[in-house]
């Protein structure tokens, strides 16, 4: 098959082998970049410490190899045994930290090459995955984080669940690897290594599936490949209106790559649900550019031939009805924080983990207040979108023990965050991602203090402000929808997006290409001084943005590439040229 060097190597792979085990068994430090496109299948990043990159080559010594190892958790559900579980393998082959993802998975850090085969081997054993966690195969199912009693609530997590089973990669090579041969449970019935949905070269690129029930858009479904939006007006659920095509990964001054939002496919009933996502993969799988990476993602298929093409495709591979899509309205990205009612005479308790790192510090000791949990009392948790966590299915008369145990641990509720902080999150960046261009998760808790001071000087403290922060143009920490967005380009620069929206659905505009990390509080603080003084009512920034800034045209690569005074003189002179005709 021709394509890109990185298909050749799934081709050739034998079912994502490659020599991965024996590279494990063997002194090398790390291993070759063909298995390491590999092991992405398996769950399990190769990095290296870049704070003593400089140092050591300087020095003629080789980099500081370590690893990442991201978990797959349909809905993001945890129970307190396997939360557990992973909080003893952070300190005896990570870097004594858990990271909560964007897609409700963990992440360890720091793993050293003698103990990935223990770290992967150990979460199997625990009931957990990471098999399909990253690599060109659909990565970890998204659902709503909310622990509530309703007919739509549990069936988004069932549904999660299936979706997950569906699309789990039959080839015997993890459970070789890491596993000593055993079956997989979700594939226990499968006879042979044949990949029906995925074929020899699996995907052209990696695939996100989300779930949402409205109004809460938790799962942010519109930067979903493809994302399930409920429909349940009596109760139990009847369908999904689908959408296709989300997308932020892009590259900074490549105007061919570009965020997107996904757009309205079609309407169908729930017992087609899974069908209808086995159709979508496949027609992306089949007619996906293979030749270019950087422009494989379903997101660049659809913009190429059209929604209406790409509904079609689809529509031949269901033997099954659809509808035309259903009108949907969100409030909110947000998560459930602070004490709730379940529905079943039970109660929870949304935790705000900043970036989602759970780690002890002279503040506040995250990981030992949610070991200490999870030992007293027993709950499980959900891991959110917003990379914070739910203890949930706890009794009433618990609340003041629970209360009490964060005190002890000095773990804050929300009630004393803005509003902007507690929806605000930064991707890891370095010092172990390869691809960060700045600092992100290290660099956000002063930006976000520096950026409360204002909202409370400028009384917005109580006003919904989405910001995010990634450390590249990739977009891990979904910034392109955000109100306010800062993506690293150089160290310590960063590019200024404003005008997403609160609720998910609008894409924000490149402000100014380059703002510097100490500029950014003054920066933004100009957005947000006009914003107060020239807000309507109760307007939201997201809707004074959207009634101040008329865009001119629909979303185009021009919008993330070029800042609003290029667009906006390019507009003028297009109106002038009309005119003159």
């Amino acid at each position: 098959m021709a394509g890109s060097n990185v298909e050749q190597i799934k081709g050739n792979s034998r079912g994502l082998r490659g020599t991965i085990l024996q590279t494990l068994l063997s002194d090398a430090t790390h291993f070759s970049d063909e298995d390491n496109q590999l092991l992405k299948f398996h769950g399990a990043y190769q990095q290296d410490d870049r704070d003593q990159r400089s140092e050591r080559k300087q020095a003629g010594l080789e980099k500081a190899w370590i690893f990442m190892v991201r978990t797959k958790l349909p809905g993001g559900d945890l129970s307190a045994e396997k939360y557990l579980a992973m909080d003893r393998l952070a300190d005896e082959v990570g870097n004594g930290t858990l990271r909560i993802t964007t897609r409700q998975g963990i992440q360890f850090h720091g793993v050293l090459k003698n103990g990935l085969r223990e770290c992967i081997s150990r979460i199997n054993r625990s009931g957990i995955l990471t098999w399909g966690a990253c690599g060109d195969v659909v990565r970890n199912t998204m659902a709503p984080a909310s622990p509530l009693h309703t007919p739509a609530h549990q069936d988004a997590h069932r549904l999660a669940r299936e979706i997950s089973d569906a699309f789990l990669a039959r080839s015997r090579a993890y459970a070789e690897i890491w596993i000593n041969g055993e079956k997989l449970e979700a594939n226990a019935s499968a006879s042979d290594e044949n990949e029906p949905v995925y074929g020899r070269y699996y995907l052209p690129r990696k695939f996100k599936f989300g779930i949402v029930i409205p109004p809460r858009n938790d799962a942010d479904i519109y930067t979903q490949d493809a994302g399930f939006i409920t429909h349940a007006p009596n109760g139990p659920v009847e369908g999904y209106t689908v959408v296709a095509g989300g997308s932020f990964g892009m590259t900074h001054g490549m105007v061919r790559t570009f965020p997107a939002l996904a757009k309205p496919l079609f309407y169908v009933q729930r017992e087609h649900a899974v069908a209808a996502a086995v159709a979508i993969v496949t027609a992306q799988r089949d007619h996906g550019r293979r030749d270019d990476r950087r422009r494989a993602r379903l997101k660049y298929l659809i913009d190429e031939r059209g929604i209406d093409w790409f509904r079609t495709e689809v529509r031949s591979r269901l033997n099954v009805p659809i509808d035309p899509p259903r009108a949907v309205e969100f409030t909110t990205v947000a998560d459930m924080l602070g004490w709730h009612e379940q529905g079943d005479g039970r109660i929870f308790c949304g935790l705000w983990v900043e970036n989602g790192r759970i780690r002890d510090t002279e503040t506040a000791r995250y990981r030992s207040g949610f070991r200490a949990i999870a030992e007293r009392f027993g709950f499980p948790v959900r891991l959110t979108p917003n990379c914070n966590l739910i203890c949930y299915n706890i009794e009433s008369t618990q609340k003041p023990a629970v209360d009490e145990a964060l005190a002890e641990f000095g773990i804050p509720h929300s009630e004393g965050l803005t509003e902007a902080r507690k929806t605000s999150h930064a991707c890891v960046a370095l010092p172990t991602c390869g691809l960060a261009l700045a600092e992100s998760e290290r660099a956000f808790p002063s930006v976000m203090n520096e950026m409360d001071g204002i909202l409370w000087e400028l009384k917005l403290e109580n006003e919904p402000i989405l910001i995010r922060m990634s450390g590249c143009p990739n977009g891990c920490s979904r910034p392109y929808n955000a109100d306010i967005a800062l993506v690293g380009r150089s160290p310590g620069r960063y590019a200024l997006y404003v005008g997403g929206s609160y609720t998910g659905d609008r894409l924000a505009g490149l402000e100014r290409k380059g703002v510097d990390l100490k500029d950014i509080p003054s920066v933004v603080r100009s957005y947000l001084q006009e914003f107060a003084i020239g807000r309507r009512g109760g307007e939201s920034f997201t809707a004074f943005w959207g009634r101040t800034r008329p865009t001119g045209m629909p979303p185009a690569p021009e919008l993330f590439h070029l800042e609003r005074s290029e667009r906006a003189a390019r507009l003028a002179a297009a109106g002038q040229k009309a005119s003159a005709e």
